[in-house]
């Protein structure tokens, strides 16, 4: 939503916006230009002078239907557009690629961004989070190209008309709006018939391509040499990851990864394809994979001392938090993990409780915080005690979101080893994120 206020800023026009509440990515905005309020209330529209003729209102999902200023707008006759379809209408006379996927299509797109960004090429973009590169979720060129984060949450990406596009994953999520894995997954076979150039999708998905005749289909993966684009001699030198890329026709050796989390390997891999499939040069993605520097929120270390480490990220599917477990062991692998955890959503806890427990129970520790219910309304018996008690852990426990920098302090306190903290969620955890970091500065 922000990339596409910023975009109609830029573009010249007046744009207001809603939101819940207030957070560094709206003060950046209204210090941007941009008129921004917090109050569920239509009187404040009025202050705005804002024809229904002459003004689009862009909505999200997240915003409830039950919304005062939602139902105001509807009742007054506003032309109400989808985001994915004003996004859809923005790009279609580019050349759009398109990352799609359960997980990882943030970053891939926003290295993919980069990786155009700073070649010959050059881009635009519409990112699903804040590239820590450029400090922004848009980028703007005279570039006949665009990358754009195709969400899948209510079949959103049927609205873009991509020219290529990636598939990273196709595990099932957002079951409150699907129903089956199976009709998650069905979306994604609609998807790939809306493609017009080529399609670069992970190796072995468990899905159907309904490819248009004359669109190239291309692999990827880690490690396996039958993939059409793959990485392999994966090594770690002074905490650096560094690996080659093999292409159809040449190799890259010894490229380092900007951001050294292991997921990024396969998101790397994904997005050197595409821009190279789009004519980045083997030095410009070279210098673009080593310069990358990572996304908002996704594995940002904010603290690295001797004895401790504390990480946050976005992560809030169970795939997502395996990943990044996983690669809080590898760079890690003596400290003590203390990880923190706040679900989002009653429904996507519901369905996946018991794989959220499974995952979470590899860290030393556990602290759950209450569960951030986002658009929804409870669900009787769906709740962070429910998860707790699924876990296996040596330690676990469940605070309020008041209480919980001090909990961590007072924990790396009674521990006689390094630690390393994350923080996980998709919800407000954010918000913690700097006191957590102050106060494990001076633990």
């Amino acid at each position: 939503m922000s990339a596409l206020a910023r975009y109609f800023h830029a573009r010249g026009y007046r744009v207001y916006g809603y939101d819940r509440t207030p957070s560094p990515l709206t003060d950046q905005l209204q210090k941007e230009g941009l008129s921004i309020f917090f109050e569920d209330q239509p009187e404040r529209l009025a202050a705005y002078d804002l024809s229904p003729l002459q003004t689009l209102v862009v909505r999200t999902p997240a915003v409830p239907e039950d919304s005062r200023v939602y139902t105001y707008l509807r009742e007054q006759g506003y032309d109400i557009r989808k985001r994915s379809e004003v996004l859809g209408l923005v790009t279609e006379s580019m050349k759009a690629l398109c990352v799609a996927g359960t997980h990882g299509k943030t970053t891939t797109s926003t290295i993919l961004a980069h990786l155009l960004y700073q070649s010959e090429i050059g881009t635009n973009a519409f990112l699903g989070g804040v590239s820590n590169n450029y400090q922004t979720n848009l980028l703007l060129h005279d570039s006949s190209y665009v990358v754009v984060e195709a969400d899948e949450y209510d079949r959103s990406f049927h609205h873009l008309k991509p020219y290529m596009s990636v598939i990273t994953s196709v595990d099932p999520d957002h079951l409150d709006i699907y129903g089956t894995p199976e009709a998650y997954r069905e979306a994604f076979s609609h998807y790939t018939s809306l493609i017009t150039g080529a399609l670069v999708v992970k190796k072995d998905l468990p899905f159907d391509l309904r490819l248009r005749r004359g669109v190239k289909c291309y692999t990827y993966a880690v490690g396996d040499d039958e993939a059409d684009f793959y990485a392999d001699n994966i090594r770690v030198r002074d905490a650096k990851i560094y690996f080659d890329f093999h292409t159809p026709t040449e190799t890259l050796s010894d490229l380092r990864l900007g951001v050294p989390v292991w997921v990024n390997i396969e998101n790397s891999v994904a997005a050197m394809a595409v821009a190279w499939l789009n004519g980045v040069s083997a030095h410009e993605l070279r210098s673009g994979l080593s310069s990358f520097s990572g996304v908002w929120r996704r594995f940002n270390v904010h603290v690295h001392t001797p004895h401790v480490a504390y990480i946050d990220d976005y992560a809030h599917h169970p795939q997502e938090l395996r990943a990044s477990v996983e690669s809080i062991r590898r760079l890690f692998p003596d400290r003590y993990s203390i990880v923190i955890f706040q679900p989002h959503l009653f429904t996507r806890t519901r369905d996946f409780l018991e794989e959220f427990a499974e995952v979470l129970s590899r860290a030393d520790e556990v602290i759950l915080l209450p569960i951030y219910p986002a658009r929804e309304l409870p669900i009787p018996g769906v709740t962070s005690d429910a998860l707790l008690s699924l876990l296996t852990s040596r330690r676990r426990q469940l605070v309020e979101k008041d209480e919980l920098v001090q909990t961590v302090v007072d924990r790396i306190h009674e521990i006689d080893r390094p630690v390393a903290v994350m923080t996980l969620g998709a919800g407000d955890i954010d918000r913690l994120v700097p006191a957590m970091k102050k106060a494990l500065l001076k633990a």
